[in-house]
């Protein structure tokens, strides 16, 4: 009996390389600052939307371009792209004619006699990409609405600022 690990792979998972070229991957450049208002914190909400757009582009043209390719398209479920309702989008396992989708159908593709050994540890691999990518999607679409929530927040405090110095007389406001 072969040895599963030593077989030919079909999927190659992402490598540090492939993060590299994404803006500002190689950390969460700007979250642990000062902040100085609005203007900044809406700045770093874009960047966080920006990775996150970079990171989804990421998937679709280096895991999704593999997965629909042989020998998974052979396979009775399939690893697609879904775009949800809040402008983001995740990697979710599916049936071809989309009834039925969630990791259960990976699982169950893992159990199943009938899927061929040699393709085990690709569908690992696959399935911790899945994991690990949406995961990053997931944080940085929450740090960017975040950050966007805080901006306001900056704004309307400073709003009230201005009413209140509006309100003084010059000569006071010195005081």
């Amino acid at each position: 009996m072969s040895d599963p690990a030593r077989d030919i792979r079909y999927f190659h998972r992402l490598e540090q390389t492939a993060f590299m070229k994404l803006e500002h991957a190689a950390s969460l450049k700007g979250l642990l600052k000062p902040f100085k208002g609005k203007g900044d914190l809406e700045s770093w909400a874009n960047h966080c939307f920006a990775m996150r757009d970079e990171l989804i582009g990421l998937a679709q043209r280096q895991v999704l371009q593999q997965v629909v390719g042989h020998p998974f398209h052979l396979l009775p479920i399939e690893l697609a792209q879904q775009t949800t309702g809040a402008g983001t989008a995740f990697l979710r396992w599916r049936k071809h004619d989309r009834s039925v989708m969630g990791v259960t159908l990976w699982q169950q593709l893992m159990a199943s006699t009938g899927t061929p050994v040699n393709l085990l540890a690709d569908l690992h691999a696959i399935e911790l990409q899945r994991i690990t990518l949406n995961m990053q999607i997931s944080l940085l679409h929450t740090l960017g609405r975040q950050a966007h929530e805080c901006a306001s927040k900056a704004a309307e405090a400073e709003d009230v600022y201005l009413r209140r110095l509006k309100s003084t007389p010059p000569a006071m406001r010195d005081q």
